[in-house]
């Protein structure tokens, strides 16, 4: 079959790409943001991909089937090309995944407000680790496992990054009500995409109905310390393992510690030692990851051991209870050295006066943990943030309490401009300079900038060349920031 990606450049278009080509299918795409890392896989897999949206040059190309990313709406050149003439098939990209990947495997699916993506590299970095071969769809560019998706064997679990966001603009259901889930893996719960919900109860709506299409003979995973997650109830159609610090998880965290040298943390098993954790990615929410990802994978090697008959498993698993299953069968030593996924709390720099780190971060609670972190990471450095409001929630004023409250961990913060500002009223939209007046309030040095490239000369001014103490800058955004993490991390180089 032959497949055209519409927006192929996003890192889940790209990577399910990747997957239908490893599939055999030919594969090709458009997007209008034609930019590495991405881009760079694709070329390199044979993927021809196209600059901008043209309806001729879709009718010429004549695919058998369109997928159309969820950020394409109406008045899109080439989605209105499609309704206008019907003359090619179009799906959504969790309509395509579930007819060609998911319906046929056994599916760990990765949900939350924070952390999926990591803990979806995670969960496939165990299972490979101990030995299987898992397919895996990953949103982001992980350094472990090597590359964004896999097929993998048939017979082993399939392990995805399961969104709350909308499919598309003609199925606004929840990405993940599409994945068939074996283990749902549910880290945390938050209001989020205020673009999409109303409110922490149109959320918390979803979940409850991603739980629901949990099999009898299947588990959820929950972090068990979240409110809004218990509030979800008790789900009695489905074995339900709990994960979390407090006493009435059946896997606990315990005895986390951090420091410069990294981060160390125990898991106990329903009272019972698993595992002492060393490594280096950062924070008791890494942490809450690993040991999600661990559980997660344990009980999936317990369900569908790799060369097992399919309906055998499914039988096994069915006679299992939630108290009598153990998935402590997994080893965990490779945790100390997974490197995590780019651009969370990737550093990009570090010297003895300056350390530069890109983290995706765009919620205030991802915000505030990651500057918790680094102060346990970095004691004694001055505290640098920029923050870019980016996302469709971030650019309003929905969260601006929130981020201010989170930036308020940092010394100092550098608020960039307002994405997309001109499509939002003024009294919609994130107060910069109101942000900055609360901040200064709480004794914290805070600047706003019109432009992106005005945030970065004032940066570049205030911290090169480099004096006082080390130095510690850390850039939130889940874009580009403009380029100028990029160009910051080369002037600090230089």
């Amino acid at each position: 079959m032959r497949i055209y990606f519409m927006g192929i450049c996003g890192t889940a278009m790209g990577n399910a790409a990747l997957l239908a080509r490893a599939a055999g299918h030919e594969v090709l795409g458009s997007d209008l943001g034609v930019y590495p890392p991405m881009s760079t896989v694709l070329a390199a897999a044979g993927i021809a991909i196209h600059v901008g949206y043209d309806p001729a040059r879709l009718e010429r190309l004549a695919p058998d089937l369109v997928v159309i990313g969820n950020a394409m709406s109406r008045g899109h050149p080439e989605v209105e090309w499609l309704l206008d003439t019907r003359a090619l098939l179009f799906t959504s990209l969790p309509a395509l995944l579930h007819e060609s990947v998911l319906r046929h495997r056994r599916n760990i699916v990765v949900a939350g407000t924070h952390g999926k993506t990591t803990t979806t590299a995670l969960t496939a970095f165990l299972l490979r680790e101990n030995g299987r071969d898992p397919g895996y769809l990953i949103g982001g560019v992980p350094q472990d496992p090597p590359e964004g998706s896999r097929l993998g064997a048939p017979d082993a679990p399939f392990v995805i990054e399961g969104d709350e966001y909308d499919s598309a603009f003609f199925d606004k259901r929840s990405k993940f009500i599409h994945y068939a889930p074996h283990i749902a893996v549910l880290n945390n719960l938050e209001f989020d995409h205020a673009d999409i919900f109303r409110d922490l109860a149109d959320v918390q709506r979803t979940f409850s109905h991603f739980t629901r299409i949990v099999p009898r003979n299947g588990f959820v995973v929950m972090n068990g310390d979240d409110a809004n997650l218990r509030a979800l109830g008790p789900l009695p159609w489905t074995r339900v393992v709990r994960v979390g610090l407090g006493g009435e998880n059946d896997l606990r965290i315990t005895g986390f510690t951090e420091g410069a040298a990294g981060a160390a943390f125990g898991l106990e098993w329903r009272g019972e030692s698993w595992a002492e954790v060393r490594w280096t990615l950062p924070g008791i929410y890494n942490a809450r990851n690993a040991a999600m990802a661990a559980c997660a994978a344990g009980l999936a090697l317990l369900q569908a051991p790799q060369g097992a008959k399919p309906e055998a498993a499914v039988s096994a698993a069915g006679n299992a209870t939630p108290s009598s299953v153990d998935p402590r069968g997994i080893r965990l030593d490779a945790l100390a050295r997974f490197r995590g996924v780019k651009r969370r709390q990737e550093a990009r720099v570090s010297t003895a006066a300056v350390t530069v780190i890109e983290d995706f971060g765009h919620h205030p609670t991802a915000l505030a943990e990651t500057l918790t972190s680094l102060r346990a990471r970095y004691p004694g450095a001055r505290l640098a943030a920029a923050f870019e409001p980016r996302s469709n929630t971030a650019r309003t004023r929905i969260m601006q309490a929130g981020f201010v409250s989170a930036l308020a961990k940092a010394d100092e913060v550098y608020l960039g401009a307002v994405n997309r500002a001109e499509k939002l009223a003024e009294d919609e939209r994130f107060d910069a300079a109101d942000a900055a007046r609360q901040l200064e309030d709480r004794g914290v040095r805070a600047r706003w900038f019109h432009t992106n490239d005005a945030l970065l000369d004032g940066l570049v001014h205030d911290t090169l060349p480099p004096q006082g103490p080390p130095r510690v800058v850390v850039f939130f955004s889940n874009g580009s920031f403009g380029g100028i993490i990029d160009r910051y991390a080369a002037a600090v180089k230089g």
